[in-house]
């Protein structure tokens, strides 16, 4: 058999950020009240994790779980060194941001002209567009931006995206002088090998870009594709406490890989994340007593290797 990649380069520190009040809370049946949520953004804050996105500005009809991410953003007590964001939709959301005084904001757009036209009667070219209005409030009031191209690794309605579809969107994103991007695996379609090469490429083409890896795990293969993720070159990537996740615009889309499975992997691997595993186990466990189900974490259920190693020695001193 012949050996490839046999001196594989890690990173020594990789980027977690907390999509779980967001992505993690938008499909559950149980709308939290404005309490819980930020008893979990403490939790999460407390753990090191230093991004988190706490909520959308959509219109609450669409989303009702996201309706008082206002009243989290006024409430919640604000960390130095912590970036906290919110997802908006159009410059109605960013100024409701604003108001708040929220300084990062992400706009998303999914790579398929399927997809688009099906939920929102616009292509992806004049979703991005669209987002004009944006990049000019957003320079008066000092906000950041952040882009996100959902669906970038597979379609519902389309199936494999190509990577022109792809580039075509990296390249209207930096037209607007937006310059990190989230991959999102949203369908939960993307297999390591497509995450290697398409990521590593895009790490070539537009070097310029802070890339973020967005994966949910609907077919098991999220964490594999955290470490073809991290050989193409990325070094920061999203995760939902506990697992809990899913779009309400895509059929059958379930949660994100849990964040505390990741960090856990990453430990594991000798790759440091600045996230206390354990607090952020707590947060997982605290999150699924508060949505009232079993999430799809699997260090919750089989707890850590360390763990293991630790029983095997109280074992053998107790002999």
């Amino acid at each position: 058999m012949k050996m490839t990649n046999a001196n594989m380069i890690w990173p020594d520190r990789v980027t977690i950020c907390e999509v779980g009040l967001r992505d993690g809370l938008q499909n559950e049946k149980k709308i939290l009240h404005v309490e819980e949520k930020l008893q979990l953004l403490d939790a999460v804050v407390q753990s090191g994790i230093k991004i988190v996105e706490i909520g959308s500005f959509v219109h609450p009809k669409a989303v009702p779980q996201m309706a008082d991410t206002e009243e989290v953003a006024r409430r919640m007590k604000r960390v130095d060194g912590v970036e906290y964001r919110v997802l908006v939709p159009n410059l109605k959301g960013l100024e409701r941001a604003h108001a708040v005084g929220l300084t990062k904001v992400k706009l998303t757009v999914s790579v398929s002209e399927s997809h688009c036209i099906n939920n929102f009667n616009q292509t992806p070219l004049e979703m991005i567009r669209g987002f004009i209005p944006c990049v000019e409030y957003a320079a008066k009031h000092n906000i950041k931006i952040s882009g996100a191209l959902s669906s970038a690794w597979g379609c519902a309605f389309e199936g494999k995206i190509s990577v022109q579809q792809i580039e075509k969107i990296v390249n209207e994103y930096l037209q607007l002088g937006i310059t990190e991007l989230s991959l999102s695996d949203a369908t939960g379609m993307a297999n390591p090998r497509q995450i290697y090469e398409i990521g590593s490429h895009m790490m070539e083409k537009f070097p310029q870009v802070k890339w973020v890896l967005h994966l949910h795990n609907t077919r098991g293969m999220a964490i594999g594709n955290i470490v073809a993720g991290l050989q193409a070159g990325f070094t920061t990537f999203d995760g939902a406490f506990a697992g809990l996740g899913g779009c309400p615009y895509i059929p059958g889309a379930s949660g994100n890989i849990a964040t505390e499975d990741v960090i856990h992997m990453l430990h594991e691997m000798g790759i440091d994340t600045g996230v206390d595993l354990e607090k952020a186990m707590a947060t997982a466990r605290m999150t699924e007593a508060i949505v009232e189900h079993q999430g799809q974490s699997a260090v919750l259920r089989g707890g850590r290797c360390e763990d293991l190693t630790r029983k095997k020695a109280q074992h053998q001193n107790n002999k």
